[in-house]
């Protein structure tokens, strides 16, 4: 495993995995195939994606032993209570094939509905001592959230998983969780998120900051990226359907960012969010049925 990371329960995570967000259903086992292929060793998926079943094929067509592949998932918020989130469990380890999730976590939370949030997060507790799963944790989770989670759980998360790039990089919360053992993981890491404001928006991809970096090391702006993720001791999980850009992802763990650089990069942040605001997640307006198979 490379550069493993140590979860709150001693359980070991790659510092680098590989996501499959919008990854449509009949692409998803060719490109998880090419990521374990480039030697990934962590898949993200999640039930409301559509594809954990496609993550499941090319697993097993890997012929890589099971124990070596941390598979990730997340139950979608039209799941959560206790019952329905057990029943979320099972779909999803069918789906995957599999009969322990590595991580699975709440994909959000349900900040007026609070309680099935709850509910849904001891369902998690009750998979893992049951042996079904070996971490959970949430995704999408402010301060708020998560002291409002630790104040009834019994079970301090081992991962949050949230936005974080160069020009959102949630720094309060980033604090809370590390003050709490709660390891932050990165969605959208490398800042594609910021390529969906149109072409005069300014991008993470051709920041002058980022791309003088780059240039300093031989690399891309994705790869510089990637690898002030990895010494911030932040998780990421980019993603691509691409084979040379799956491999130029993976391939950051042969140059170091001086603490300078770092810095510089740090300096980037706008402080805008590019994803939907968390509070605003209600199961009216993003709630979805999860089939069966």
């Amino acid at each position: 495993m490379t550069n493993p990371l140590i979860l709150n329960n001693g359980i070991e995570m790659p510092a680098l995995g590989f996501g499959v967000f919008q990854t449509p259903p009949a692409e998803t086992a060719e490109a998880v195939a090419v990521a374990l292929d480039t030697g990934y060793r962590l898949i993200d998926t999640a039930a409301a994606y559509a594809n954990e079943r496609g993550v499941g094929d090319a697993i097993r067509a890997s012929g890589i032993d099971r124990d070596d592949v941390f598979i990730e998932s997340k139950v979608w918020i039209s799941d959560y209570g206790y019952d329905q989130t057990l029943h979320a469990y099972e779909k999803s380890a069918r789906k995957l094939q599999v009969d322990v999730i590595d991580l699975f976590i709440l994909h959000q939370a349900l900040p007026g509905e609070f309680d099935k949030t709850v509910a849904a997060y001891q369902a998690l507790e009750k998979l893992l001592a049951d042996g079904k799963v070996r971490a959970i944790g949430v995704s999408n989770f402010m301060v708020d959230h998560l002291e409002q989670l630790l104040a009834e759980a019994a079970v301090v998360p081992a991962v949050n998983q949230i936005e974080v790039h160069p020009y959102f990089q949630q720094r309060e919360v980033q604090a809370f969780g590390a003050q709490h053992g709660i390891l932050t993981q990165a969605w959208s890491p490398i800042g594609g998120i910021t390529s969906y404001r149109g072409d005069d928006a300014k991008s993470t991809f051709n920041d002058p900051t980022i791309l003088e970096i780059a240039g300093a090391h031989d690399k891309t702006a994705a790869q510089v990226m990637l690898r002030w993720h990895i010494q911030n001791g932040v998780q990421a999980i980019p993603k691509s359907v691409k084979p040379a850009r799956i491999a130029e992802n993976f391939d950051v763990f042969d140059f170091e960012l001086t603490a300078e650089e770092v810095s510089r990069i740090d300096a980037l942040d706008t402080g805008v969010r590019g994803g939907p605001e968390p509070e605003v997640i209600t199961l009216e307006a993003f709630g979805r049925d999860i089939p069966e198979e």
